[in-house]
Parts: structure tokens; C-alpha cells; sequence
């Protein structure tokens, strides 16, 4: 039965390693950083110009999972919201290679490294893509690996 929330939609079987998805760009501002802070990682660096120049960070700088959030939402703008993605299954290998400063644009790609189908459900293949954010000097800014579900065009065809 086909779904029609996503029968329009790119399908596990459309998929194939070594493409990469360009995800855009998006600046973090200083009223970003902090709102994200007081809410989530409340830490000075993420709060307190005054603390944040006095720390190791040198100013004040986006929390690593406020980082993560804006790649996520860049991830579903430019892919999973193009493709018949059930969610997510977890992550690994998470880097925070430098901070991201205020008035930082970060952006980067993601690429497909591995596509198999679930051997207990054959109806969902699972994705693998490696993040590469950088922000606008080129410097790396946080690498990951993620898993995605995907629905499969054709379930009974074995992979």
C-alpha cells in the first residue's frame, strides 16, 4: 500500500552512496546563541559576553547542541523533508571541532556512506550520512555520522 504522505517522495531505492546534499547556510546571531543558552546550555560562554571573552572559547559562542539543531533543521529543509524519512536512529562519532561565534555563518554538506535495508523489516532501508558543518572561513566546525530511516518503494524486493 502505497503512503500518500510520501508516495511524491524520493524512496530508499532512489538513494546511493557517495551522494552528497548540499544543506545551506544559515548566520548565528547573538540574540540566537543566547535565547538557545538560557533555554538549554545555560554555561557563561553561552550567556555572559563578559564570562565568554574571559574563557576558553575567547567570546561568546553557540552551544555545541545549538549546533547540532541548526544542522538538523538545514538536514530536514534540504533532504528528509525530499525523501519518505521515518526518523532518526541515532547518531555517533560527534565532533565539535570549534566553536561558532557570533555573526558565524555555518553550512556544509552531508554524505550518503551506506544504504541496507532492515533484515527484519524489509518495508525500511536505513541511511547512513557523515555531516561536514564548517562555518564561513572553511574551518570544521562539528562532524557526525547519523542513521535515518527510509521507507522502501518496494518492500518485497530484497536488497
Amino acid at each position: 500500500m502505497t503512503n500518500p504522505v510520501t508516495k511524491d517522495r524520493r524512496h530508499f531505492e532512489d538513494l546511493a552512496v557517495g551522494e552528497v546534499i548540499d544543506l545551506g547556510h544559515t548566520t548565528v546571531s547573538k540574540d540566537m546563541i543566547i535565547t538557545f543558552a538560557r533555554e538549554f546550555d545555560p554555561f557563561p560562554f553561552h550567556l555572559d559576553e563578559a564570562a565568554a571573552k574571559a574563557s576558553l572559547l575567547g567570546g561568546l559562542a553557540s552551544s555545541g547542541w545549538q549546533t547540532g539543531a541548526l544542522s538538523l533543521r538545514m538536514l530536514v529543509d534540504n533532504f528528509l523533508s525530499k525523501i519518505a524519512s521515518c526518523g532518526g536512529l541515532g547518531f555517533r562519532d560527534l565532533k565539535w571541532k570549534n566553536p561558532v561565534m557570533v555573526d558565524d555563518t555555518i553550512g556544509g554538506t552531508v554524505t550518503i556512506v551506506e544504504l541496507r535495508r532492515s533484515t527484519s523489516h524489509p518495508q525500511w532501508g536505513i541511511v547512513t550520512l557523515d555531516f561536514d558543518i564548517r562555518n564561513q572561513k572553511q574551518k570544521p566546525v562539528m562532524t557526525m555520522r547519523l542513521a535515518n530511516l527510509v521507507e522502501c518503494r518496494n518492500p518485497e524486493v530484497a536488497a
